[in-house]
């Protein structure tokens, strides 16, 4: 069976859950239902469209007035002005900042509201997540196209206001970090119309001059207009198409533009950038320091090394001296002695057992045996050669009178001889049928000692055919 709540237990656990998963949101709608009670508080409701949240704002989160916006730090230049929580009005479009909590007596949650502003700003914080998702979309804040800064730049393009506090900001502690470098100011406007294709412009021509091992992109706080002219497509456009790394402190730590996002690693302020191109210069002392020690142990080492080889190389000449020198080439030279020795006997013994196996070879191949048995073949083979050719002599005489004998046979004239006769037509071919003669028709006669000359008188056909 599962747990049963009580109202409270159910209540704060619902707390939890909101307030846990809700600790700040910024949230904008339409006021109405507007109360002022003495106590200061205001209660009132955003809504839209199709729904509506309770909202609080209790007195110690209200200013009469205002010398700065609370939520960009700008100061106002024309003095103080009322503070927002003394001018609100139902139907006014607001643009809230604060916590969720749920009001346990009514069972409801509410919007705790810390700071507010009317949605005039707000227009800017929305046409800024339109640009930001869109260039998300296009991969601009992709991490695996980030490229990292190069260490201890040379040559550094930096754009910005050529009179600003950012750029005297980052000179100063550029000149206190590093070991030098040369700077290259692309001054253009920091704010106002103007500023967004200048930036633009700037970025792609220290890109294109190839000079610079990284460009700077810094402009000093304002509010969220001021810093508008680094929220513009162009200047994205321009970071994401540059062919070296963009680093960009654009503002105070809290302040976010889309160059920041798009550019390649983000400082928190003009100095912070300053910081993270060029290390301090005690580092540099402190890493000799570290190379000096480094060298003083390797030399340590080296000596150490040296002594354990020299004392080697003393035992090793005490056993090279000259006299165990001459007992080892003695020794060595017997052994040698010894192994040509063994090794010329070894070679005779099998050049003797070669010879004998040559000559054993050639008795087997050319003695008076083997010329024999090669005389008694050849005899053989005449005898052969002889018979096979009176064979072959006299199958081609029975053959060619074979042949004779069937020619004589085939001869046409050959049946004249016995009483035949042939008989030619005018066009001079022989005749083999009746039907090629006619009455009248002149003939020769061929006999086998001459030809006899007819005419035709009559033509029969024969009985039996």
């Amino acid at each position: 069976m599962s747990r049963v709540f009580t109202v409270r237990e159910l209540t704060r656990a619902i707390r939890d859950a909101i307030e846990g998963g809700f600790p700040y949101v910024w949230v904008q709608g339409q006021v109405s239902n507007l109360s002022r009670p003495s106590s200061g508080h205001l209660y009132f409701t955003l809504k839209d469209e199709e729904a509506a949240l309770n909202c609080v704002w209790f007195r110690g989160s209200q200013r009469d007035a205002e010398t700065f916006d609370p939520l960009t730090g700008e100061v106002f230049e024309d003095g103080p002005r009322p503070g927002l929580s003394r001018t609100v009005r139902n139907g006014q479009e607001l643009l809230c900042a604060g916590r969720l909590t749920v009001y346990a007596p009514r069972g409801g949650y509410q919007l705790v509201v810390e700071m507010a502003q009317d949605a005039g700003l707000g227009r800017l914080h929305l046409a800024f997540e339109e640009l930001k998702r869109r260039l998300s979309a296009k991969g601009y804040f992709a991490v695996e196209r980030k490229r990292p800064l190069p260490r201890s730049p040379r040559r550094v393009a930096v754009v910005t206001a050529p009179r600003g506090a950012a750029i005297h900001d980052f000179l100063r502690i550029a000149g206190e970090r590093g070991v030098g470098c040369e700077i290259r100011i692309h001054p253009v406007p920091v704010q106002g119309a103007e500023a967004p294709p200048r930036i633009a412009a700037a970025i792609a021509e220290a890109g294109r001059l190839g000079c610079a091992e990284v460009i700077v992109v810094i402009r000093g706080g304002g509010s969220l207009e001021d810093l508008w002219a680094f929220n513009d497509e162009a200047v994205a456009d321009a970071i994401y198409a540059s062919p070296v790394p963009v680093l960009a402190g654009v503002g105070h730590e809290v302040d976010f533009t889309m160059a920041d996002m798009t550019a390649d690693v983000r400082a928190a302020t003009p100095s912070h950038a300053a910081q993270l191109l060029w290390r301090e210069r005690r580092e540099f002392v402190q890493g000799l320091d570290e190379l000096e020690m480094r060298l003083s142990r390797a030399f340590d080492r080296a000596f150490t090394t040296g002594e354990g080889r020299l004392a080697a190389l003393e035992r090793a000449l005490g056993w090279l001296s000259p006299v165990r020198a001459l007992d080892r080439y003695d020794e060595r030279f017997a052994e040698s002695a010894s192994r040509l020795a063994r090794a010329w006997e070894a070679g005779s013994r099998l050049r003797s057992q070669r010879v004998e196996q040559l000559v054993a070879a050639l008795r087997h191949s050319f003695g008076p045996e083997a010329l024999e048995k090669r005389q008694a073949r050849l005899q053989t083979l005449h005898a052969s050669l002889i018979h096979a050719g009176q064979t072959q002599l006299n199958t081609v005489e029975r053959r060619v009178e074979n042949l004779g004998v069937r020619l004589a046979a085939l001869d046409p004239e050959a049946p004249l001889q016995r009483g035949y006769s042939l008989v030619r037509g005018p066009d001079g071919r022989f005749l083999k049928s009746i039907r090629e003669a006619a009455p009248g028709q002149r003939l020769d006669i061929v006999l086998h000692d001459g030809e006899v000359g007819t005419v035709v008188t009559s033509v029969r056909e024969r009985d039996d055919v």
